[in-house]
């Protein structure tokens, strides 16, 4: 692999999917060839202690901006270009393709041989709204290969691009850390720690915004509880919109039977997944196509801990579920499709169980850190 310098917005220490992608790719990369470009998490002692205290624990170098969001600016273009050339850098990896990619071709010029850019679920709506659309074609001919998380998102960015930059595209999905997420994950202690042990649980596992479903499994509970009375709803993670759905479950008049922890550290969230029986994200695509699911990481981390899944029909989702087999797919915002799903399976050990086995072997044959960290260092 040639040194590289990842440019990239979303790095730890600030939270989220994309970000623990990266990261992960990072360390499975050869430290002394790789350099890190990111911007400032947030402003602030507090977030530049745990900037900096995390930037101390890292394997390779990373140099912060001192702006909290990185824009192909002319300024942070220089500093990109002169960091390639400080370091030897041959290959440059964009973290995020829009807008970062923009740098492409100044990059080039500086020396890069190849240009990588990863794409998200954001640049599937990028691909929809007429100037977003034509600086995304610029971005594909600017770089040597764009990557796709799936099938969703590859069909939707490549009508944007030009025919010979839709052919480079390859597939580079986030992995899962099978070591971590595995059926003996803790969930026994969660479940303790919470009441929960004789109880049947369904965990739902991410941020708390309306696309991801959440209030479709509250609504989904009034049709749950005649078939299952002692279930619980597990809802695991913070966000903005917490506060509206602890009032949905009040006003539904199921708040006894839905639990919050509120954000929980990564460290915790296997043994989390591991207290659930089912594990459930209905996510649903919004506004007109832009708020739309990339892939959906946290299904195949259930499927590590031997979880069967219910997942939403957002986007990329269904490429993280074999439909019938690691789980279903159901139609996104329609709680009564997640709790028919949902009574099958808290009905039905066997199902589960089969269903939970499957996952498994589908994420050690498919989605492991180190098959798709060998396909980057190719890319590179």
């Amino acid at each position: 692999m040639d040194k590289t310098l990842i440019v990239t917005n979303d790095f730890p220490p600030r939270p989220g999917g994309i970000q623990a992608f990266l990261h992960n790719m990072a360390l499975r990369l050869d430290p002394d060839r790789v350099v890190v470009y990111a911007s400032t998490w947030k402003r602030g002692a507090e977030g530049a202690a745990a900037t900096a205290a995390f930037d101390a624990e890292q394997p390779f170098t990373v140099v912060r901006d001192r702006t909290t969001m990185l824009l192909p600016t002319p300024r942070v273009t220089r500093r990109a270009v002169e960091l390639l050339r400080t370091h030897g850098c041959s290959s440059v990896w964009f973290g995020a393709a829009a807008p970062l990619g923009l740098m492409g071709p100044a990059l080039r010029e500086a020396g890069a041989r190849r240009l990588v850019a990863t794409t998200h679920g954001h640049e599937a709506g990028w691909a929809q709204l007429p100037a977003s659309r034509q600086l995304l074609r610029r971005i594909g001919e600017g770089t040597d290969t764009l990557t796709y998380l799936g099938e969703y998102t590859r069909s939707r960015i490549a009508a944007a691009l030009t025919p010979a930059a839709a052919g480079r595209m390859v597939q580079l999905p986030p992995g899962v850390d099978e070591k971590t997420f595995h059926p003996d994950s803790g969930g026994d202690a969660v479940r303790a720690r919470l009441g929960l042990t004789e109880r049947p649980v369904v965990v739902c596992v991410s941020r708390l915004v309306p696309r991801k479903g959440q209030d479709t499994l509250i609504l989904a509970m009034p049709a749950i509880l005649p078939e299952h009375p002692d279930a619980v709803l597990l809802i695991v993670g913070g966000g903005p919109y917490e506060d509206d759905l602890r009032g949905l479950a009040a006003r539904t008049g199921v708040a006894d039977s839905v639990r919050f922890t509120g954000a929980v550290p990564w460290s915790e969230l296997p043994a989390h997944y591991g207290a659930g029986d089912v594990f459930a994200m209905p996510c649903r695509t919004r506004r007109g196509g832009l708020d739309v699911e990339g892939l959906g990481i946290v299904y195949l981390e259930a499927s590590a801990t031997g979880l069967p899944v219910v997942a939403g029909d957002s986007g990329g989702a269904p490429d993280a579920v074999l439909d019938g087999e690691t789980g279903w797919v159901v139609r996104g915002g329609e709680p009564g499709d997640a709790a028919e799903r949902i009574n099958a399976l808290l009905g039905d050990p066997e199902l589960r169980r089969r269903m939970g086995e499957r996952g498994r072997a589908w994420v050690e044959e498919k989605w492991r850190w180190d098959l798709l960290a060998e396909r980057l260092r190719a890319l590179l």
